[in-house]
């Protein structure tokens, strides 16, 4: 059975956190992010004001005599139990009733029932509003089942065969609710973004912006999924900070670096990035002088480690065009034989390997031990690339597998060594 419900009648169930369930592991940014949500959707209900309802999940209940076992829910349950009781000091839940033993709960009841506290303190609001969507805006829906196989399996298929949305569908969302006073730019802003191909957007974030984003700043880097998508929202178009409204007057000059103000200037940026990605690949296959490295790259397809050296070139190439943007011959050939010399140095190569190497971390194995992407972020003219000092020839003068030596070949012709 399922049924929509106001939260005020959720937490009027009678509830019970069963021995099985994980402990309460909501952090203050989780609770910071619902907090944010109700806030929008009290704003959205007084603007639109007749009927609006906020929907903010699903519950699983497994009914068991006269209580109602919960499968799936229990964080945002809790939290918003927390909250309701900051609200009212008398109010009354089940989920008080539960004896929380668990020292990672009772951590987390503590410190996120503190945060509602001082969140509220900071704000000035009013609590009345709070309560009044409680009871009448916000809503769940309750799936309630009798046989607890039917609840585990309703719960496997929501959380792991489901299909979680992309990040970059996260971003969408999140972006165009910062939207909403603009219909017609809404409007526009997804007529665009549909047209693109959804892999090239999920490539964009992470093969190259995401990347570049950590190195830059003397990070590893990894895949980007949900959990990272804060990186990317942007700085609020209200934001009364000094770096928000600079960010502000840049626009629509972007920086891979640098935040954007959040809205209709996220799917600006995306699109200018996926033309910048696009005028690197022309220009590589176009340009005379790039014939040998657009070879070179486009050689060794089914290696993952020279993909990995590749990938890494064409990020450091995009942050480089992205800052100066022009394609000095000499800064692309750096740039490219620091990229590729790392294929030649390892045996085996992985994304960690890649990592390591991007930020400059020495392991005793590489030829260069550069952070490029930081020498590119902090460099005031291109020329800072384009003379810096990579090295070629390694002390074996031999790559660390024959399989490369063609490669090795080609690096040292490229830099101008005769062939022995």
């Amino acid at each position: 059975m399922a049924e929509i419900v106001s939260v005020d009648q959720l937490l009027k169930m009678k509830l019970n956190i069963p021995p099985y369930q994980r402990p309460y592991k909501w952090s203050i940014h989780n609770v910071e992010e619902l907090l944010g949500d109700i806030s929008n959707a009290i704003a959205d209900a007084d603007k639109y004001r007749t009927g609006f309802k906020y929907r903010i999940g699903t519950i699983i209940l497994h009914k068991e005599g006269n209580v109602l076992n919960i499968v799936d829910g229990q964080q945002r349950i809790i939290s918003l139990a927390l909250l309701c009781l900051y609200l009212d000091k008398k109010y009354q839940c089940s989920i008080f009733k539960t004896n929380f033993t668990n020292k990672v709960s009772q951590s987390n009841i503590h410190a996120n029932y503190g945060f509602i506290r001082e969140w509220f303190s900071l704000n000035t609001l009013d609590k009345e509003k709070y309560v009044y969507a409680i009871e009448n805006i916000l809503e769940v829906v309750v799936i309630e089942v009798n046989e607890i196989a039917e609840a585990f399996q309703l719960f496997d298929s929501q959380n792991t065969r489901g299909k979680a949305l992309d990040p970059h569908d996260l971003l969408k969302a999140y972006h165009l609710r910062e939207m909403r006073d603009y219909p017609y730019e809404m409007e526009h802003a997804v007529t665009k973004w549909e047209a693109k191909e959804t892999k090239k957007i999920r490539d964009l974030f992470d093969l190259y912006l995401y990347p570049i984003w950590n190195w830059s700043r003397g990070n590893k880097s990894k895949t980007f999924t949900a959990k990272e998508i804060d990186t990317y929202k942007g700085i609020v178009e209200r934001s009364t900070y000094s770096y928000a409204k600079r960010a502000g007057k840049a626009m629509p000059y972007f920086q891979i670096t640098e935040p954007f103000i959040a809205g209709n200037d996220f799917f600006e940026m995306v699109e200018h990035y996926l033309d910048l990605l696009e005028d690197v690949e022309t220009e590589f296959a176009r340009n005379e002088h790039f014939k040998k490295i657009y070879s070179i790259c486009n050689r060794e397809k089914d290696s993952v480690g020279f993909r990995y050296a590749k990938n890494l070139f064409y990020c450091s190439v995009l942050m480089y065009y992205d800052k100066f943007h022009n394609f000095d011959r000499m800064a692309v050939k750096k740039l490219f034989t620091w990229a590729f010399m790392i294929r030649v140095d390892m045996e085996n190569l992985g994304f960690d390997s890649i990592n390591k190497y991007a930020i400059g971390e020495d392991n005793g194995r590489y030829t260069n031990v550069e952070s490029i992407f930081s020498k590119i972020a902090v460099a005031r003219m291109h020329t800072e690339i384009s003379n810096l000092q990579i090295k070629v020839r390694r002390d074996s003068d031999s790559p660390a597998h024959e399989k490369w030596d063609w490669l090795y070949d080609e690096l040292k012709a490229l830099n101008g060594y005769a062939e022995d």
